[in-house]
């Protein structure tokens, strides 16, 4: 049951989690990152510069965004992080990984159920 709990509080947290961008949908970075906020994929550190283009690849705790930045070839630059008022859509947003309440009502009813018997 105590897993159960969990699951549902986690669900919960996801489902009104209000975040402007979601994983893996392409961003413009509105304002060049701050050089502590780049953690370059490379020994050396790339230049990253006002209006790339990059990934959401995370979405952090506090609501900063953890974006993976390639070069014109594709090669993995930086990952920087940014707040959401310094980026921008640059794409449209990938098909959402919403989960429905109700579903996680039911998987934890049958899981109650079958913890009864």
């Amino acid at each position: 049951m105590l897993l159960g709990c969990k699951l549902y509080i986690l669900v919960l947290f996801i489902h009104f989690m209000n975040t402007k961008f979601k994983r893996h949908q392409k961003v413009k970075l509105l304002f060049v990152p701050l050089e502590k906020d780049i953690e370059p994929y490379q020994e050396e550190m790339p230049q990253i510069e006002k209006g790339m283009i990059g990934e959401v690849n995370v979405i952090l705790p506090n609501g900063q965004y953890h974006i993976l930045i390639r070069d014109k070839t594709g090669e993995k630059l930086a990952y920087v992080v940014m707040d959401e008022e310094s980026l921008e859509p640059a794409g449209p947003k990938p098909k959402s990984d919403h989960i429905d309440i109700d579903d996680v009502d039911e998987v934890l009813t049958d899981i109650h159920h079958k913890n009864k018997s």
